[in-house]
């Protein structure tokens, strides 16, 4: 009774801490200083309840061992930063969530499923545009009605991961774009999204093809199930709100921006579908319920900003010189070739980012937030650790390795066409 208890004050808490980071970011930062404190609070709160904490425990004992040897050699931390580094990284991943209650598409009425080349692009885009506002649940929609007709195919699995994973190369509404955003403030927006979006088509390409050619995938039998497309109005009306007020007020964060219509939209939708009355009520059951249901992004987003402050208060204490003076097209293919390594051993790319995030901030934000990206959508296609491949293993019983395998060629190959992008847009863009 008391953990019920608690997980519904933490639903409050958490949107609080949402209201107060919005509100703070217009008129002062010591709200935002107190969001920062009421997540934590809510993080207290939900941490019992925890299913998997082997990579939070972790990052607290690390955390704490870096804070106490930091203090220990006088060096510097920012306490501020400590609590609030990621809040406005959790903020669009709260705001993001409520668009769930409206943007989440029907599920189709006839039990037959599609078949054929037809089902597969109409399977992969749906994912794609759907899963670009309202992440994880529109693959699991798709994932759901797949799995009542039986185990999941490899070709059925690969669509699944490449056409939510590639989201992750431009869509603003991602949790990735907002960590790129956090740590690269003055990066090129627009060119940031035209090179993801030209990345994610490479990638529908790739699987294409390989779909196509691999006879074992079986594309002219493949059984998708295209998702309804009544509800697009919403994603175009989203980015049109904040394309049409950034182009208005440059000096606005997108991620705020993206995080108040997002909260906005949902609640007028709400209002016109339904009665007031039934529009309040379904949106605080959101707060109430769905937003607790978050707390392994959050407490994840939370412990790997700490566990970055610290690191970086060590780096910075230290003196610590980059190997290098300028951050060009082959540093960058390194460093990203260290995220991808380092999240097929469980390191997720938040952790990464959070590291390295300040000490890299010296260089070229656009390309440094395209790295992070392209590291961000290569590693959780194909991480045995990544939240994506994580729901499919224990939701749907496939094994971890077999997504594994059949997606590390694929991860190679946008490896290299990663780099060649880098050295394309540091020559003709950036340089």
């Amino acid at each position: 009774m008391l953990m019920f208890k608690l997980q519904k004050l933490s639903g409050s808490l958490i949107f609080l801490s949402f209201l107060l980071t919005v509100i703070g970011y217009f008129y002062s930062s010591t709200l935002v200083l107190i969001a920062g404190c009421l997540a934590w609070l809510a993080f207290i709160f939900l941490y019992p309840t925890l299913t998997n904490k082997k990579m939070i425990n972790i990052l607290l004992l690390l955390s704490l061992v870096a804070f106490l040897f930091s203090k220990t050699m006088g060096f510097d931390v920012n306490y501020v930063k400590l609590i609030s580094v990621n809040q406005y990284l959790l903020t669009l991943l709260i705001a993001v969530g409520f668009l769930r209650l409206v943007a989440t598409p029907k599920q189709e009425k006839n039990s037959t499923l599609p078949l054929g080349k037809s089902s597969f692009f109409k399977t992969y885009l749906g994912i794609h545009l759907f899963g670009s506002v309202i992440n994880l649940s529109s693959l699991v929609i798709v994932a759901d009605k797949l799995y009542k007709k039986g185990p999941l195919t490899k070709a059925q699995v690969i669509t699944l991961t490449r056409a939510f994973s590639s989201d992750a190369y431009w869509s603003p509404f991602f949790v990735a774009f907002a960590a790129a955003v956090v740590y690269t403030p003055n990066l090129n927006t627009p060119l940031v999204i035209m090179n993801g979006l030209v990345l994610a088509f490479i990638t529908f390409v790739i699987t294409f093809v390989e779909l196509k050619f691999r006879k074992d995938y079986k594309l002219d039998s493949f059984r998708g199930y295209p998702i309804s497309f009544g509800t697009i109005y919403i994603p175009i009306i989203l980015a049109t709100l904040v394309l049409i007020t950034n182009s208005m007020y440059k000096d606005i964060k997108i991620i705020v921006l993206i995080s108040l219509y997002s909260v906005f939209l949902t609640l007028f939708i709400l209002i016109i579908k339904n009665r007031v009355f039934k529009a309040f009520e379904e949106f605080f059951n959101h707060i109430n319920n769905e937003l607790p249901k978050m707390k392994s992004e959050i407490s994840l987003f939370i412990v790997a900003g700490m566990f970055g402050i610290v690191i970086s208060s060590i780096i910075v204490g230290y003196e610590v010189t980059l190997p290098f003076e300028v951050f060009d097209w082959k540093i960058a293919s390194l460093l990203l070739l260290v995220f991808i390594l380092l999240a097929f051993v469980g390191i997720h790319p938040i952790i990464t980012i959070a590291v390295i995030g300040d000490y890299f901030s010296q260089f070229n934000h656009t390309l440094l937030a395209i790295t992070f990206l392209m590291a961000w959508s290569t590693t959780v296609s194909t991480s045995p650790f990544s939240g994506l491949n994580l729901t499919i293993v224990a939701r749907y019983k496939y094994n971890a390795f077999e997504i594994f395998k059949l997606n590390i060629l694929y991860a190679s190959l946008m490896y290299i066409v990663c780099c060649a992008i880098l050295m394309l847009l540091y020559y003709n863009f950036i340089l």
